[in-house]
C-alpha cells in the first residue's frame, strides 16, 4: 500500500455543524509511504475517530477513504483482514492491552500471530524503553505510562506500510518519548513505511513532513 487518501471525509455527527475549520475534514487528504505525518487536534474534534476510519474499526463517517485508489466501504472483511495484519498498523490511544496478561504475553500474543520480529529485537526493545524488569509484571499493575511503552512494542511486531499511533506519548517524560520516537522511526525506516501521530498537545519530536491542524 502507498498512498491512503481522505475525499472529503466527515464523521456523520459533524455533518450538522455549519463551519468546520479543518485540514483534514471536508479536505482532500492523502497520505504517502514513507514519509511522517503529525495529526494535532483539541479534544473532541475526532482524532480518534480518524484512526478508526482509516482502520475500518467504524463507518460512521460521509465521504470515502481509499487505499491506492480502491474504496475502503467495499472491502470484504478479508480484504480488511489483509490489511491489519499486513499494512496498516495502529497503536490505540487507550492501548488495547490484557491486563490479567503480562508485558511479555501482551506482545507475545501478536508476535506469534505474525512471527514477524524476533525475540532478540523484543528484547531490545524493552530494554531501551527501559521496562526490561516489567515482562513479567502483569499489564493491570503497571503504571499507564509503561503500559503505553508495551503497546508501541505490540505494535510493530507486524509488518505495515504505514502506522498510526494515537497520541503515544501522552503518559511518558522526554527521555523516554525521544526513545519511543527513535524505535518508531527506525523500524518504519526499515519498512519503508509511513507514520501518523496523533496529539492534543505533546508529540513526539520527529522531522515531520507535514503537520495537519484536524
Amino acid at each position: 500500500m502507498n498512498q491512503i487518501q481522505l475525499l472529503h471525509t466527515l464523521p456523520k455527527v459533524f455533518a450538522s455543524r455549519n463551519e468546520i475549520v479543518s485540514d483534514i475534514w471536508n479536505q482532500d487528504v492523502t497520505f504517502e509511504k514513507n514519509k511522517l505525518y503529525l495529526v494535532e487536534a483539541n479534544s473532541g474534534t475526532g482524532k480518534s475517530s480518524l484512526c478508526s476510519y482509516i482502520f475500518g474499526y467504524r463507518k460512521d463517517y460521509l465521504g470515502d477513504i481509499l487505499f491506492d485508489q480502491h474504496h475502503a466501504s467495499q472491502l470484504t472483511i478479508q480484504q480488511w483482514v489483509e490489511i491489519r495484519k499486513a499494512h496498516i498498523a495502529l497503536l490505540w490511544q487507550e492501548l488495547r492491552l490484557f491486563p490479567e496478561l503480562t508485558a511479555w504475553e501482551n506482545v507475545q500474543i501478536k508476535n506469534k500471530l505474525t512471527g514477524f520480529q524476533k525475540a532478540e529485537q523484543i528484547d531490545e526493545w524493552f530494554e531501551m524503553l527501559g521496562i526490561a524488569d516489567k515482562k513479567d509484571a502483569l499489564i493491570g499493575r503497571m503504571s499507564f505510562g509503561q503500559q503505553q511503552r508495551v503497546a508501541l512494542i505490540r505494535t510493530l511486531c507486524q509488518p505495515f506500510d504505514f502506522v498510526f499511533v494515537d497520541e503515544p506519548i501522552s503518559h511518558l517524560d522526554d527521555t523516554n518519548s525521544a526513545i519511543m520516537g527513535q524505535i518508531l522511526t527506525a523500524e518504519a525506516a526499515r519498512q519503508g513505511a509511513g507514520i501518523i501521530s496523533t496529539s492534543i498537545g505533546k508529540h513526539i519530536d520527529l522531522p515531520y513532513d507535514k503537520v495537519f491542524k484536524l
